[in-house]
């Protein structure tokens, strides 16, 4: 039996159906610097060419042997369409600096959220990139893209001590603005869903219990993640960093097709938790073990996780884009070699 392509294999993971073997692949941003490196450009101009974003994910994607692309890389690209403007770095002399909103609304009475926000700053930017993807990519790679959560996205365009304090003495005009940020949010990912990507990944990366109370993450996160996911029609992963030990059940309540945790998550008990029937995807740090670790250390870091009960072997976040090329090439052998055997979910052919 002929292998399946990048593109069927995780079309067929989020299916749940056999597969030849896992896929290597995320649901945040995997650029590496060897591949901004090789296409002879700066880590600055992949914010702000098209070209360069898509090339970069491709590059690296086939560089590597991962099985998906994808864009964008930065947070900021709905802020700065909301009128929050951007800092890019382009002059500074560090290799690697992601933008920053530089200016966020002071108060809930300064909230104005612009409808026409997809046709604003580089959002048709991104939306180029992932043309490109679509009609250059050889390999059939699969294609992925990733919105932040409502409450995630509310903290990158108001300071989030304005919305914890506000939770209890101006509840009614918070869980207003939460409103607002959950209808773009879905505007954003049905959009993508529109321009053919494969899944959709919700980050709503700042609503762990080390910031939220599990009672918090009931009443103020999960109404609003339940509404995106119901919103989108193609396959959907719930990542959240940070610990989630407290709220894997109600995270699985939400209606994504998969969970995604970080390594603070006891895989484990998470399993023991949700069942085998629900698809796992984590959990190891990614700048600990591909930046920080010698590389004969990764195979054991990528083992355990695979052992744990995962079904996809995702990095905790965005791939720090200055990883050590033989941490990454070891971090996919160990894939390649304990990943062909079924997971909790997913058989095997």
């Amino acid at each position: 039996m002929s292998a399946l392509t990048p593109k069927e294999r995780i079309q067929k993971l989020f299916r749940k159906e056999a597969i030849d073997t896992m896929p290597i692949f995320s649901g945040m941003g995997m650029v590496t610097i060897q591949a901004i490196q090789e296409m002879g450009i700066r880590f600055a101009s992949v914010h702000t060419s098209a070209a360069n974003l898509a090339g970069s994910a491709r590059t690296t994607a086939k560089m590597f042997g991962f099985d998906a692309a994808i864009v964008p890389y930065d947070m900021c690209t709905i802020p700065e369409a909301l009128g929050r403007g951007i800092s890019l770095y382009a002059d500074s002399a560090e290799d690697i600096l992601y933008p920053t909103v530089p200016s966020k609304w002071a108060t809930l009475d300064e909230v104005d959220v612009n409808d026409d926000f997809l046709n604003s700053g580089r959002m048709p930017l991104v939306d180029d990139a992932f043309q490109i993807l679509k009609s250059e990519t050889n390999e059939n790679l699969g294609l992925g893209a990733w919105v932040l959560g409502p409450f995630t996205m509310a903290g990158q365009v108001i300071e989030l001590d304005i919305l914890l304090k506000g939770v209890k003495k101006d509840k009614e005009r918070v869980e207003a603005f939460l409103g607002k940020m959950t209808e773009l949010v879905i505007k954003a990912a049905v959009h993508y869903e529109s321009l053919g990507v494969d899944y959709i990944t919700i980050r709503e990366m700042g609503s762990g219990t080390d910031l939220l109370s599990p009672r918090m993450w009931k009443t103020l996160i999960g109404p609003n993640l339940t509404k995106v996911f119901d919103a989108i029609r193609i396959p959907t992963v719930n990542h959240i960093c940070d610990s989630t030990d407290m709220i894997i059940e109600m995270m699985n309540e939400c209606g994504a097709e998969a969970l995604s945790v970080d390594q603070k998550n006891n895989v484990v008990e998470t399993r023991k938790k949700v069942g085998d029937d629900v698809l796992i995807f984590g959990n190891f740090d990614p700048y600990g073990t591909l930046v920080q670790m010698d590389a004969s250390e990764v195979e054991a870091v990528i083992k355990k996780c695979i052992d744990d009960g995962v079904d996809a072997v995702w990095p905790g976040c965005d791939l720090w884009p200055d990883v050590k090329k033989e941490n990454v090439e070891a971090y996919v052998n160990a894939i390649g070699k304990y990943g062909r055997e079924a997971t909790p979910a997913v058989g095997r052919l």
